[in-house]
């Protein structure tokens, strides 16, 4: 490639881009910044094309460096019930009312746009996040939390298999609402005679429980 095919080649890139930012910035002002509707088929399509571009482009091609074992698979489901859950389900399905209220929604990772990805898609998405979507990055930087998502990667694999055990299982991992958590700990000072007997929980307020339908 010659150096003037290469900057016209970059130029069209840079007006791309530029008519991409305005074309993005005109929806924003045409449709508002609510994240109640949900995103379009072309919209959506645009986005995976490219998020699965950009990952490929920076993420290791690398395999799963922790064995798929019956271990890897629990381990990996008591991670997402108590860290991902709130939003996927403890199922997977995004049926749950964090996942329900982003945008885009959270997907349903047991079909085939979640199950089509790569090993090492999925886990630098775990690591990484998303920008401009709800999910965060869950990376530590440390060793010890990649194979914690490694492990995660293998529980996505899982997910059209899960049974009904297990779901149960999780629901005990997930994460307390906050008055169940003061009511824990009002009942542990209590057996250690530092303060009289709780309280019954009170229920939770709309601010604390979001309990919309």
């Amino acid at each position: 490639m010659t150096k003037k095919s290469a900057v016209r080649i970059l130029l069209l890139v840079i007006v791309a881009a530029i008519g991409l930012g305005v074309t993005t910035a005109g929806c924003f002002v045409m449709t508002g910044v609510s994240a109640r509707p949900e995103p379009g088929g072309l919209e959506r399509g645009l986005a995976r094309a490219v998020r699965d571009l950009a990952i490929r482009w920076h993420a290791r091609h690398e395999m799963n460096p922790v064995p798929n074992t019956a271990e890897a698979i629990a381990a990996g489901r008591a991670h997402f019930a108590d860290h991902c859950a709130s939003c996927h389900g403890n199922d997977g399905s995004g049926n749950a009312a964090m996942g329900r209220g982003l945008y885009p929604r959270a997907p349903d990772m047991r079909a085939g746009a979640t199950q089509r990805l790569d090993d090492y898609e999925l886990f630098y998405i775990i690591e990484n996040g998303i920008r401009l979507t709800g999910m965060p990055a869950w990376g530590t930087g440390t060793k010890e939390g990649q194979e914690d998502s490694w492990r995660i990667v293998h529980f996505i694999r899982h997910l059209p298999e899960l049974t009904e055990d297990e779901i149960e299982e999780m629901k005990g991992l997930n994460p307390k609402p906050p008055a169940e958590v003061r009511q824990d700990i009002a009942a542990e000072r209590f057996l250690r005679g530092e303060d009289p007997a709780p309280a019954a929980p009170e229920a939770a307020s709309p601010v604390e429980g979001h309990a919309h339908k």
